[in-house]
């Protein structure tokens, strides 16, 4: 037994030892890290001061100054004018936009029938059937900007000129030029 003894009094001792060992070696590992983290250094670096730059002036028309689709959102759809002449030139831009924003779900011959419309559950309204053609242009204008139904709003994703060109081009598709 005093074999056993020995040898346990010995790894008890070696256990005090190994944790004296640990305990110096974290206490060196955290100071380490504490000095090693250079915080002022850190501190002038390019991502840490992002707000100190200057922002370039802005395009003009980029932020409303009148206008607005919060506006447009209290405006009575019935009350608003297309600033666009129906004329060629405002068609064939709307065509344009039409055939970049519209023409997936409306398809090309504007009767609801595009290639991701096909997917649609009731299908994309037919843009040349009466009922469309009879709205007024503000009406078509605000439901191009904010969205109905499945629609969704395109006033931040398609210019307002364009939007009215839309418009103008959608009348088009009848040839019934409208106020």
């Amino acid at each position: 037994m005093g074999v056993i003894q020995g040898i346990i009094s010995q790894l008890q001792g070696g256990w005090g030892d190994l944790r004296t060992v640990s305990l110096t070696l974290g206490l060196a590992l955290l100071l380490s890290a504490i000095w090693g983290c250079d915080y002022a250094r850190m501190n002038d670096q390019e991502s840490v001061r992002t707000y100190k730059k200057e922002i370039p002036e802005m395009p003009p028309e980029t932020i409303p100054m009148t206008g607005g689709i919060q506006i447009l959102k209290r405006t009575n759809p019935k009350d608003l004018k297309n600033p666009l002449p129906y004329a060629q030139k405002s068609v064939d831009q709307g065509k344009e936009a039409y055939l970049y924003f519209c023409v997936h779900c409306h398809g090309p011959k504007a009767d609801g029938n595009g290639t991701v419309g096909q997917s649609f559950a009731p299908l994309p309204t037919n843009l040349t059937d009466l009922a469309v053609q009879k709205q007024g242009d503000g009406e078509l204008f605000f439901k191009i900007s904010l969205g109905f139904g499945r629609h969704p709003p395109l006033a931040s994703t398609v210019s307002e000129p364009d939007r009215w060109a839309v418009v103008n081009y959608i009348r088009s598709l009848n040839k019934k030029p409208s106020s």
